[in-house]
């Protein structure tokens, strides 16, 4: 499946898809002195619960950069809590990329990975003045699941 980068590894800045212009826009600097863990961006096709594109980090060895389409398949998802609300952050790891072949669920992730992203999301948002908390993590079963159910919700749009 096709994910579209919207933010890529390392960088602070925010950037955000404009369907209407079809292009990426750049949303904002990152105040915290955190940095994305993976590349970021979402599922085309797919929407979360609250109508948003299906946010998605992929596990790139090197950055990509804003736009690019990268093949992947999901292997554990994240879920945040914020304002009462399940958030699935879906993660990926590239098709293309040999260092990321081996994984295959949320087991195979090193545990600082692990540790990192769920650490960036509290801190970033958090610090954004966000009342989010970590829920827990799922395997790969329940990644498919969540974006099974993002495309579902897109098909009916």
């Amino acid at each position: 499946m096709l994910r579209i980068v919207e933010i890529p590894k390392g960088s602070r800045n925010k950037y955000e898809y404009d369907p209407d212009l079809g292009l990426m826009v750049f949303d904002r600097f990152l105040s915290a002195s955190v940095v994305f863990p993976t590349d970021y961006g979402f599922i085309r096709g797919a929407y979360s619960a609250d109508g948003d594109p299906m946010d998605v980090l992929i596990t790139v060895s090197e950055p990509t950069f804003p736009g690019c389409a990268v093949h992947t398949k999901p292997v554990a998802v994240l879920w945040l809590c914020e304002r009462h609300e399940r958030e699935p952050k879906v993660v990926c790891v590239p098709c293309e990329d040999p260092n990321w072949q081996s994984v295959e669920d949320l087991g195979d992730l090193p545990d600082q990975l692990v540790a990192e992203i769920a650490h960036f999301f509290l801190a970033y948002k958090r610090r954004e003045g966000h009342d989010v908390t970590v829920e827990g993590w799922g395997g790969a079963e329940e990644a498919r699941r969540v974006v099974e159910e993002g495309l579902s919700r897109g098909s009916s749009r």
